[in-house]
């Protein structure tokens, strides 16, 4: 039985295309609709809800910040904010931070700080090398960074000033920018998210920092969907032991507040002043407070060896229970940010696995996305694997 909701509703805007149903709470990694049936989460709010749901240490936290303030604005100083930028330059050996309310927000900004960047050096139309299959937001600038012509339709002219380059893949960025004075910066996520959970090799990540110092761009990286925790270090480039210059934030960092983050190094730190920027919700104290709280609890409970282990043990497993299955193409990524490849398009299976209580997303039309939050248990991931590769066998088959 699905939730007494309509199939889109009359006085909101028709810009998803949403299940029918309505979820009314949850409790850990899982959740109930308002019709009172069970679902577990692998979805985690699109990798959001780092700490699950009405986690019993993040709660009351929050329930305290409410009661003091919410919301007091950039004109004065937000104490959380300072402890928060601390804590996060500690664990990516940056320096600087500008807080913000979303990824989107987030990766604007960057694409701004590499412009400013070029303009102080005197370019005067900087170019930022982008990707193939990325996602970087909807705002147009954040739209033209993208590698999606089907969520570019429609919006253009889109914004000048991006080369697009291939993944993993050097000589074609040095191809396309050899000889270019007017290049800035290099931008993309450490793994694609909305593109289909695509990793960036850890080979390819320090030749394109080797590239960067050579050429004084700035490394910029999107760690909105792969960072905080997700693949078992705070931010998955860590794994190819780089620091980028320019690091947007978003989506786990609050669990399920609204926050946004943009970390930069010695190279970028410096190149907003007052003026330059802003934003009204950013570094509000309701989301300083709920970043500095999430960060807390990861550690005090050890969430990033936990997200090593059990994604490990998920992937393992799915590897397993899928091997010889005609029509499986591949299962990808690191930690509790899985995709499951299929050699056709497989949006069906978002409402199948809500069918059988399993909360997932399809990403780039033959993906499956898993990006559960990172307290998911192996039990967890054994339950998940039981309703899923079933639903995927099935699905094969027809």
């Amino acid at each position: 039985m699905t939730a007494n909701v309509p199939a889109s509703s009359p006085h909101t805007m028709n810009t998803y295309g949403r299940l029918p149903i309505a979820l009314s709470h949850g409790r850990g990694v899982r959740v109930w609709d308002t019709n009172g049936k069970e679902y577990l989460d692998g979805l985690g709010g699109i990798a959001v809800n780092t700490l699950g749901h009405a986690h019993p240490k993040l709660v009351p936290a929050l329930q305290d910040q409410i009661g003091k303030i919410i919301h007091s604005s950039n004109y004065y100083h937000v104490p959380n904010a300072e402890v928060l930028a601390k804590k996060l330059v500690e664990l990516s050996g940056m320096t600087n931070v500008f807080f913000c309310s979303t990824g989107l927000e987030a990766n604007e900004a960057a694409l701004k700080l590499a412009r400013k960047y070029g303009h102080d050096k005197g370019v005067d139309r900087p170019k930022i090398v982008v990707y193939e299959k990325a996602f970087h937001g909807r705002s147009i600038a954040t739209l033209s960074a993208t590698g999606n012509e089907k969520v570019q339709k429609g919006f253009g002219p889109l914004v000048e000033g991006f080369i697009r380059v291939p993944l993993n893949d050097i000589e074609a960025l040095k191809k396309a920018t050899d000889g270019d004075k007017d290049v800035v910066a290099v931008f993309f996520e450490t793994i694609q998210g909305e593109g289909g959970v695509n990793p960036m090799r850890a080979e390819y990540l320090q030749q394109v920092r080797k590239l960067c110092d050579e050429r004084d761009w700035l490394l910029m990286i999107d760690e909105v969907q792969c960072g905080m925790g997700r693949t078992g270090k705070w931010f998955a480039h860590q794994w190819a032991g780089i620091v980028p210059d320019v690091m947007p934030l978003a989506k786990g960092l609050g669990s399920g507040i609204a926050i946004g983050a943009v970390v930069a190094g010695p190279k970028a730190a410096d190149i907003f002043q007052p003026g330059n920027h802003g934003t009204t919700f950013g570094g509000n104290p309701l989301a300083m407070r709920a970043g500095v709280e999430t960060i807390r609890i990861m550690e005090e409970e050890g969430l990033l060896e936990n997200a090593a282990k059990v994604g490990g043990y998920l992937k393992a497993k799915l590897e397993k229970d899928l091997a010889g299955v005609a029509g499986v193409k591949e299962v990808r990524g690191q930690g509790l940010m899985i995709g499951i490849e299929l050699t056709k398009p497989c949006g069906v299976l978002t409402q199948r696995a809500c069918d059988a209580g399993l909360l997932l997303s399809v990403t780039a039309d033959s993906v499956i996305r898993l990006v559960p939050s990172l307290i998911f248990s192996q039990a967890d991931a054994d339950e998940l694997a039981g309703i899923l590769v079933p639903l995927i066998k099935q699905f094969l088959s027809e």
